[in-house]
């Protein structure tokens, strides 16, 4: 897992400690507990960069969170209804995963060698996103976008 967590410092605490507030509400909103487990998976997405399935989140999370397999497959639903997370792709029949709240739309190449990923952000696809939709009468509600193919390592 190519997992990028931010430095400790009062001032990403401080967002944090926010962020988590903002969900914590959604939660309360839609009628669900607010749980230990649920924060902690919360706090683990927002601090995440990376791309993740399901049991790379339980490795880094059982120890110390003691946090368990069921409560995350639980939580994922619940996190992406948030707006927290997005289901990114499938591979090797596992659902991989990235934090979306507060980061800018992106797409991704993926390389179907060695599976690298490669974000890019390309300011005309939601221009051609809304031009489909209104040409086939479609109200639209995102979109994604993959490329895949060989990283300029694996083409040589």
């Amino acid at each position: 897992m190519a997992e990028k967590t931010t430095p400790k410092n009062h001032k990403n605490d401080l967002a944090l400690e926010a962020e988590l507030d903002a969900f914590r509400a959604f939660l309360r909103s839609k009628g669900h507990r607010v749980t230990r487990e649920r924060e902690a998976i919360a706090g683990f997405v927002l601090l995440n960069h990376g791309h993740f399935d399901v049991d790379e989140l339980f490795m880094r999370m059982k120890t110390q969170f003691g946090v368990s397999k069921a409560s995350i497959y639980r939580s994922i639903p619940i996190l992406i209804e948030s707006g927290l997370l997005a289901a990114v792709y499938l591979e090797d029949g596992h659902m991989h995963y990235e934090r979306v709240y507060g980061r800018e739309h992106h797409s991704h190449l993926r390389c179907s060698a060695c599976g690298r990923i490669l974000e890019f952000s390309a300011p005309e696809l939601p221009l051609l996103e809304r031009r489909i939709a209104e040409q086939k009468n479609f109200k639209s509600e995102g979109h994604k976008f993959e490329i895949w193919g060989l990283c300029a390592k694996c083409h040589d």
